[in-house]
């Protein structure tokens, strides 16, 4: 299993990496889970849009999903024609909130013509050669954490998400857990919404992963000082996420 970091800044994009965009491949399988803003400029670095398997959406705030409407664009008016419908997974409304977005109430179904929209659930299922595990997140809007199991290899994504149990289960044992932190230890953070690096890394230690990666530091804060509050919860192997970052498991 290969992940490709193609965007990881929190909330908007800063300057050296768009929104949220991860690359999760095997055995040949392409799948994108989230589009936030700007990243789909950078996705066409490492595929071809037309080679893309499925996409799936954690949430559907902007800045994990906003480029599936620039998407449409790529796909439905390419000179080679369209290809055939994509699968994308999103949480309930995500067909309507992105046509909405894109500009036209009522072109739902030209947008169905080129996205084949299917609604997550927490619980288990197949794509293509993973095994996905998804579990509801604490997030003020709906939002869905994922676990991706393949060829003996298993990664978690946390998605957006304040302190929970959920996150602790549903990583537990995994070799990878490539989790937000958005928010600095100590300051007047509103609950229910995200993660510091202190508690990004307690989540890790209680679910005995073996790798943590930070991910969607906002611009305005400096991922340093992110790991080294999560270093302080997390004894385990650290780093952070940066837009190009490869990591094989």
């Amino acid at each position: 299993m290969r992940l490709t970091v193609v965007g990881c800044s929190g909330s908007f994009p800063g300057p050296d990496s768009p929104g949220s965009c991860y690359l999760v491949e095997h055995d040949g399988f392409r799948l994108v889970v989230d589009l936030g803003n700007g990243s789909l400029g950078h996705l066409q670095r490492y595929v071809d849009l037309r080679d893309v398997d499925a996409v799936w959406l954690s949430h559907l705030h902007v800045d994990h999903c906003i480029d599936v409407t620039s998407y449409y664009v790529a796909r439905r008016y390419h000179p080679e024609g369209c290809p055939p419908r994509l699968p994308v997974h999103g949480p309930e409304g995500t067909a309507h909130q992105l046509t909405r977005a894109y500009g036209t109430a009522d072109a739902t179904a030209n947008f169905e013509r080129v996205f084949d929209f299917r609604t997550l659930a927490a619980g288990v299922r197949e794509l293509g050669p993973f095994r996905l595990t998804t579990a509801q997140m604490a997030h003020p809007v709906p939002c869905f954490g994922v676990r991706f199991e393949a060829g003996g290899h298993s990664l978690v994504y946390s998605a957006d998400t304040g302190p929970t149990e959920a996150l602790v289960d549903l990583a537990r044992g995994a070799d990878v857990l490539l989790a937000e932190a958005s928010f600095y230890d100590g300051d007047a953070n509103p609950p229910g919404l995200h993660l510091t690096g202190r508690e990004a890394g307690e989540h890790a230690a209680k679910a005995g992963v073996g790798r943590l990666l930070i991910t969607h530091v906002p611009p305005w804060h400096r991922l340093d000082r992110t790991l080294d509050e999560a270093a302080g919860s997390f004894d385990g192997d650290l780093g952070g996420a940066c837009a190009g970052g490869v990591l094989e498991l």
